[in-house]
């Protein structure tokens, strides 16, 4: 359980720290999600490089400032945001993405896996957090949205290529 220093009036001790736990899980994710998305723009090669390499550096810095937003909240809600890469590594239930120097579509196709997991997960926060506290759902529906329009263009480029 976190350690809370305080909480948000109106939600109890154990909720904020149920909050906190689930928000820190998210924070892990936006802070993985962020560096995979960087890390595929410098490798991705082929004929649609300059396409995809310019569409994910936006997706990127809307992706730190979704660590951001969620660090802030569970500082709000009286804990300490942890966003070491140790504990990152540590702490996270999915495995490292493993392309290097490859094709656009190989490239999608693992983001494409990759999104799968963060929005599901997303998803069960937000209805952890529906039960709990609407800002923090709030703060999470918003992303989450953000997040299916990123995985929408990058499917739009694997169905593309598919027919």
């Amino acid at each position: 359980m976190a350690d809370l220093a305080y909480t948000v009036p109106g939600l109890g001790t154990e909720d904020s720290q149920r909050l906190v736990e689930s928000l820190q899980d998210r924070l892990h994710a936006m802070n993985d999600l962020h560096l995979t998305l960087k890390h595929a723009h410098w490798n991705v090669v082929g004929p649609q490089f300059i396409a995809v390499h310019e569409m994910l550096d936006p997706q990127v810095e809307l992706v730190r400032g979704y660590a951001d937003e969620l660090a802030e909240r569970i500082a709000q809600l009286g804990a300490s945001p942890v966003g070491t890469p140790g504990r990152l590594v540590a702490d996270r239930g999915w495995s490292d993405y493993e392309l290097g120097r490859a094709g656009t579509q190989e490239h999608l196709a693992a983001l494409n896996t990759v999104y799968d997991g963060v929005i599901s997960s997303n998803r069960k926060a937000i209805t952890l957090a529906g039960e709990l506290d609407p800002v923090t759902e709030d703060i999470l529906i918003g992303q989450t949205a953000e997040l299916e329009k990123f995985q929408w263009f990058v499917r739009a480029h694997l169905e593309g290529a598919q027919g």
